[in-house]
C-alpha cells in the first residue's frame, strides 16, 4: 500500500491577527505548519508528503526552509481559489495507483498521534474512507426561532471531526471529479455526495485546529508537556 497525505495550509489566517498566516506563526521555535510536517514525517517516514500553499507564500516558504533549516522531503502543489480546489492542486501531484491510500490534513494541527494516522490509513484501506473524530464534551442545543428560541440537542448523536481523513486514492479522485458546491465542507462530504460511507475512527483531543490567538495559546502548552506519540 502506497500513502500519501495533502496538507493543506492555504489558509489567511485572518482570526489569528499578525503579520503572518496562521500556518507561518511559531509554535515554539519554528512555524505551525513545519511542527505539523516535521510531526508527520517522524510517525509515518514512509509516507509521501504534498504540501499546498498559495502560490504568493511559495518564496516565503523556501525563505523560511533556510532560515529553520527544515528538510522534510516534500512536494509543493499550488493552492486554489478554495479547500476544494487545493486539494484538486493537491491530488495533481500524486501517481495514479490502485494500491494507494491518501490522506488530507490541516496545516495548522501539529498535535495529531500516530495511533490517529495509523488507525485511519487502516480503516481507509478497509472502507475506503475513514476519519477521526471525538465525543462533544460541552452541552449542545439547536436554535429554532428567530427571538433566540432553542432547543436541547442530544450531544451523544454528534461527533466534532478532525483530520487526517483519509481515503483511497482511486475514490477520493472520482470525488474531487464533481463540481464544487458550498455544502463541501471537508474532504469527507466530498466523497459522501458520491453516495459513499464514511468510516468513523477514536480521534486524540489534542489535535486543535489552530485558528484563533487562544488556540496558539494552547498549542504552546501543548507543546510544553507534549508525550511520545504512541502514547496518546
Amino acid at each position: 500500500m502506497k500513502k500519501y497525505i495533502i496538507i493543506v495550509a492555504g489558509g489567511k489566517g485572518m482570526r489569528m491577527g499578525g503579520e503572518m498566516p496562521k500556518q507561518f506563526q511559531l509554535l515554539g521555535d519554528k512555524p505551525v505548519v513545519m511542527v505539523t510536517l516535521e510531526r508527520l514525517h517522524l510517525m509515518a517516514p514512509e509516507v509521501e508528503l504534498v504540501m499546498v500553499l498559495p502560490a504568493e507564500h511559495f518564496e516565503l516558504w523556501n525563505e523560511l526552509c533556510v532560515k529553520y533549516d527544515f528538510s522534510v522531503p516534500l512536494k509543493l502543489a499550488k493552492g486554489g481559489s478554495t479547500r476544494f480546489h487545493s486539494v484538486q492542486n493537491g491530488l495533481a501531484m500524486i501517481e495514479d495507483s490502485d494500491e494507494a491510500v491518501v490522506g488530507v490534513h490541516d496545516g495548522v494541527r501539529p498535535f495529531v498521534s500516530q495511533r490517529v494516522v495509523e488507525d485511519c490509513f487502516r480503516e481507509a484501506w478497509i472502507h475506503g474512507a475513514a476519519i477521526p473524530m471525538i465525543d462533544l464534551q460541552d452541552s449542545l442545543r439547536h436554535i429554532v426561532g428567530v427571538n433566540g428560541v432553542t432547543e436541547v440537542v442530544p450531544r451523544d448523536r454528534y461527533r466534532l471531526v478532525q483530520t487526517p481523513q483519509v481515503f483511497r486514492l482511486s475514490l477520493l479522485r472520482r470525488a474531487y471529479e464533481q463540481r464544487f458546491v458550498e455544502s463541501f465542507t471537508d474532504d469527507a462530504s466530498v466523497v459522501e455526495a458520491l453516495g459513499e460511507n464514511v468510516a468513523g475512527v477514536e480521534g486524540n483531543r489534542e489535535n486543535i485546529k489552530l485558528t484563533t490567538p487562544f488556540d496558539l495559546m494552547v498549542a504552546k502548552t501543548l507543546l510544553e508537556c507534549w508525550i511520545p506519540q504512541q502514547e496518546i
